[in-house]
C-alpha cells in the first residue's frame, strides 16, 4: 500500500506543479495585460485549488504510513532526525500545507473581488507564492 500511495504521490505531483504554473503565469499575464475575467480562467483556478487538495490528502496519508514521515518522528525524536530526514518528515509537509493554503486564500479572496483585475491580482499574488514555496520544497532529487 505504501509504494502505492507514494507512486501515486509523486505522480499527481507533476499535475499539481503543470497545473500551478499554468494558473500562475495565467494570472500573472492578465493582470498585467489588463484581460477581462472569463470562465476559463475560473475554471483553471479552480482546477488548481482542487488538484492541490487532492495533492495534499494523498501527502498526509502518505505522512501518516511512510517510514520517512510520522514513524520516523516517533522512533528518532525530532532531535534524531538527520537533515535529509527532517527535510521529509516535516518540512516538505508543512511548506507544502503554507502552499496549499496560500493557494485556497487566493481562490477565496479572488472570488470576493467583482471586476477582473482585482480577481486576476489575487491569483497572480497567492498562487505565485504558492508556487514559490512548491518549488522550492520539492525533493527534486528523488523526483527525477
Amino acid at each position: 500500500m505504501y509504494s502505492t500511495i507514494q507512486f501515486v504521490h509523486s505522480i499527481w505531483a507533476y499535475l499539481v506543479v503543470i497545473i500551478l504554473v499554468l494558473a500562475t503565469f495565467n494570472a500573472l499575464i492578465k493582470f498585467f495585460g489588463g484581460k477581462e475575467y472569463g470562465a476559463k480562467d475560473m475554471r483553471l483556478a479552480l482546477f488548481t485549488l482542487i488538484v492541490s487538495h487532492l495533492q495534499l490528502l494523498i501527502g498526509l496519508v502518505l505522512w501518516f504510513i511512510s517510514p520517512n514521515g510520522l514513524q520516523a518522528i516517533q522512533a528518532n525524536g525530532m532531535g534524531g532526525l538527520s537533515s535529509p530526514a527532517r527535510k521529509l518528515a516535516v518540512e516538505h509537509p508543512f511548506l507544502m500545507l503554507i502552499a496549499v493554503v496560500l493557494i485556497t486564500i487566493g481562490y477565496s479572496k479572488h472570488k470576493k473581488k467583482l471586476v477582473s483585475t482585482p480577481k486576476f491580482k489575487m491569483l497572480a499574488i497567492f498562487y505565485t507564492l504558492a508556487l514559490i514555496a512548491v518549488l522550492a520544497i520539492i525533493p527534486w532529487n528523488q523526483w527525477f
